[in-house]
């Protein structure tokens, strides 16, 4: 786990990876290159995980031929090395990095398919004069790239093309209202900041030296597609089964590390099940020492404790505890926009902040996390709509009312909502705005100018609309959209800089490609079964799980007492941002709406949502970074 930095054509210049030392505290690395296009320099920041020894040390060359700087794990690297070996290859030390060199040396850009892991990684051929530019299946790591007239960039980081010559902090059009209406971002190629771009997971760039001009960008190119929803179809018994033995292998390969290895433990299925198969797996290890993390709140409704320690009490865990205040949250709001980047939703990624600092200062340099399951599973609970769509799609009567009865026993969920969500998952596009009020979300709030609202909403959250396929159901098909576009992204762009803010690499097992692949091939079969949620992952996990977390209906996952905080102790901190915020984007706020909708929602006029957040979010993003009004 590291930073890295490519420029081409550019000035180089040091300060673009000195950017992001919290990324790598364990040492840097820099080299120019003279190419035929131009200066070409490779920059990185060490955190030391496997092989922590000086020979893991980054621009890493190959063969004297290939040079790369690289993010992330290899996680199969025992494996692809002696695979290597026999074929030929010399590979002398002990990191997955030189395995990842010899793999491309060996196999090309085929190399990829090869690797379970997480990765973001610049690599130059000398001979070729060729830069391959790749990050792994799902966007665990991050890599962006920016191009001006002079040449072409690639962080690890947004931060780090501030020390470009030429660089400006504008706001991204499109971004700013997809984020200001509906809380996302992460979902395009395009960032909140225009000009600057990510490759998607799965994406890889080729550039010829000998073809490329400054300015130009070639296009990505995918490497990497999930199989089809619905393409997989296996009973219960043996799905369950499958999944188990896939999940207990992927936490197994995340366990290979030279430091300690920690566990996030919400308490609720997802986390419980890594810390349960890691107790496992380290089980015949003596000198094993099991550590989980835990963020808590005494408010109601948002503690699970309990939970968490019947899972620490049965796996023999060591377990730490957190519980940030108010007055904690507003002390760290700079640091958390500096280190994502870019403005964020709600306030309840503090409690993984808060999380990853309690971890760092215990010791831990290795973190397990439960990104990607609900997404996978069929976890939340907006997801009913897509489940009760597709029985109705398969006149499947007798299983829809059925299905609608059990929701509504287990979750209490109303009618109406149900109603609204199962309009929203079956009519055509055209009756997308109305069905979004259905559900309770207004898509072009009043707090918003109208000139704005009018310049974007003509094509109102475009990208986060489901493609839908006449060979997919609608489930599979939503769960395999959040996988790739919608919320897992942008929760793992939290989860990266959250972890690496204090030093920490986060691995996530249930992003493991197989077990990805299980999952989305079955598309909607085993995920919401008599109105419980994440049915394979219950089925597979019950022998293994303390059954009052098996058991548990409710969704949560470090949450934080926002709305008891917001109309207490940071009232009027909060009333005090929101000015600073409309004074400072005239051309997209209201400033009389916006201040009175943030009174009203602190006095119980309107319920509580996010959007408070996010206008404020936002206006403390710009003034962090300059972005221009």
């Amino acid at each position: 786990m590291c930073g890295i930095w490519a420029s081409l054509g550019l000035s180089p210049d040091k300060r673009a990876i000195d950017l992001v030392a919290h990324r790598g505290p364990d040492g840097d690395g820099w080299e120019e290159i003279a190419t035929q296009a131009g200066p070409l320099a490779l920059g990185h920041r060490r955190l030391a995980i496997i092989a922590p020894d000086a020979s893991g040390l980054q621009p890493m060359t190959y063969d004297d031929r290939y040079v790369i700087v690289f993010n992330g794990e290899i996680y199969n690297y025992r494996e692809l090395r002696d695979e290597l070996t026999a074929l030929g290859r010399s590979i002398r030390t002990k990191t997955d990095t030189e395995v990842l060199l010899a793999a491309y040396a060996q196999w090309g850009e085929a190399c990829l398919s090869r690797c379970n892991g997480m990765f973001a990684f610049v690599l130059f051929d000398k001979q070729a004069q060729r830069l391959f530019i790749a990050r792994d299946r799902f966007g665990v790591k991050p890599l962006y790239y920016w191009a001006s007239p002079k040449g072409i960039a690639f962080a690890s980081e947004i931060k780090q093309f501030t020390a470009v010559e030429g660089f400006q902090a504008r706001r991204d059009e499109r971004g700013a209202w997809d984020f200001l209406v509906s809380g996302v971002f992460d979902h395009r190629r395009e960032t909140m900041f225009s000009g600057v771009q990510q490759l998607r997971g799965g994406e890889y760039l080729s550039i010829d030296l000998a073809a490329w001009r400054p300015g130009g960008v070639p296009a990505p190119r995918r490497w990497y597609e999930l199989p089809r929803p619905d393409s997989l179809a296996l009973p219960m018994e043996e799905a369950s089964a499958r999944f188990l033995d896939l999940m207990r292998d992927s936490v197994r390969l995340r366990l290979r590390a030279d430091v300690p290895v920690g566990t996030c433990l919400s308490g609720g299925l997802d986390s419980s099940t890594i810390v349960c198969l890691m107790s496992e797996l380290i089980a015949d290890d003596p000198n094993a020492q099991q550590h989980s993390f835990t963020c808590a709140f005494d408010t109601p409704g948002l503690d699970e404790w309990t939970y968490a320690k019947a899972v620490n009490e049965q796996c023999g865990t060591t377990s730490h505890i957190v519980s940030p205040s108010a007055e904690d949250l507003w002390a760290a709001i700079d640091a958390m926009i500096w280190h994502q980047d870019e403005p964020f939703g709600s306030t309840s990624i503090f409690a993984q902040w808060s999380v990853f600092a309690e971890a760092h200062k215990a010791g831990v340099t290795v973190m397990l996390d439960g990104q990607g399951a609900d997404e996978q599973l069929a976890g939340y609970h907006p997801m009913f709509g897509a489940a009760l769509a597709g029985h109705l799609k398969k006149l499947r009567l007798q299983r829809f009312v059925n299905e609608i009865k059990a929701i509504r026993r287990r979750h209490g969920t109303s009618m109406e909502r149900l109603t609204g969500l199962v309009l929203a998952s079956l009519l055509p596009r055209g009756w997308f705005t109305p069905i979004l009020r259905l559900t309770g979300r207004s898509p072009a709030p009043a707090w918003l100018n109208t000139g704005f609202t009018a310049a974007n909403e003509g094509d109102l959250l475009g990208s986060l609309r489901v493609p839908r396929t006449a060979d997919a159901s609608p489930l599979g098909a939503l769960c395999a959209h959040q996988l790739t576009t919608t919320s897992v992204p942008m929760l793992l762009h939290f989860e990266d800089r959250n972890s690496m803010a204090h030093a920490i690499e986060a691995r996530v097992p249930f992003l493991d490609y197989r077990l990805a692949e299980l999952t989305i091939g079955l598309g909607e079969a085993h995920k919401l079964v008599d109105g419980e949620t994440k049915a394979i992952l219950r089925r597979a996990m019950e022998p293994i799980l303390p059954s009052k977390v098996t058991n548990r209906q409710d969704k949560l996952g470090f949450p934080t007492p926002e709305e008891v905080w917001f109309k207490g102790p940071l009232r009027e901190r909060i009333l005090a941002a929101a000015d600073e915020t409309v004074e400072a984007y005239p051309t997209i706020f209201n400033a009389d709406q916006v201040r009175r909708y943030a009174r009203d929602m602190l006095d119980g006029r309107v319920p509580f949502s996010f959007a408070l957040w996010r206008i404020i979010c936002f206006g403390r993003w710009g003034q962090r970074f300059g972005v221009a009004a």
